[in-house]
């Protein structure tokens, strides 16, 4: 496996940073890692590497630089602030324009999917309804979905949540599910952000079964 950082440019031409994770031999096929809000740190980049690993080429675009360029927090207050107070200034037609960038890179690999997290689970679920060039997407506690669900994906779609998320109530967990019947939920018995192994919101047990299901989906319609 190795990585580096590349410029990509969007439709509109802004260009931003994308860290790219490459597996050793021919790649399967290519992932979108989007993140929460703290922009591609280092947990972000992990995930990338991993799904190198995995066979995939990987790339997880710095989709913050258009509102504070090579954003890379930690997981403190401070951190959770500044994070929050950045999502609320981004476009979601300018976020898809980069994820669709990035989605044009990683389709040199073949199909294109998308995994998202947080901030970045509400994208995937945006960029599957609005974007063109994916075959599918999955979403890790997009809590910010329920303020989105039209227009629905077009694309095959699966969605994870910790059923005791303190930043979305279960009862608007369930409404993506219902606007999009079609799409593949999985509840699982913990909180927010439970796939960052660097954060004490971590739960291993779900995270693992998580992937697992994540791995199979993205193995069905990448193949």
């Amino acid at each position: 496996m190795s990585s580096e950082r590349i410029r990509l440019t969007a439709a509109d031409g802004f260009e931003f940073d994308g860290y790219v994770a490459r597996p050793a031999g021919t790649p399967r096929a290519g992932v979108v890692i989007l993140p929460e809000i703290f922009g591609v740190n280092s947990h972000m980049r992990s995930v990338a590497d991993r799904y190198a690993g995995w066979g995939y080429l990987a790339i997880a675009p710095s989709v913050f630089d258009r509102v504070e360029p090579g954003l890379d927090l930690g997981y403190g207050d401070d951190d959770v602030r500044k994070g929050q107070a950045l999502m609320k200034l981004i476009d979601w037609d300018d976020a898809v324009k980069d994820i669709e960038a990035a989605g044009a890179f990683a389709a040199q690999a073949g199909k294109a999917g998308i995994v998202g997290f947080c901030w970045g689970g509400t994208a995937a679920w945006v960029t599957a309804a609005r974007g063109t060039g994916f075959a599918c997407a999955v979403s890790y506690y997009g809590n910010a979905i329920p303020t989105v669900l039209e227009p629905t994906p077009r694309i095959p779609m699966m969605l994870h949540w910790g059923e005791r998320d303190h930043l979305v109530s279960k009862e608007k967990m369930m409404e993506p599910g219902r606007a999009a019947p079609e799409a593949t939920v999985h509840f699982y018995a913990t909180g927010h952000g439970f796939n960052c192994d660097q954060r004490d919101l971590y739960h291993a047990e779900s995270a693992a079964l998580a992937q697992q299901r994540t791995l199979a989906f993205l193995d069905e319609h990448l193949a």
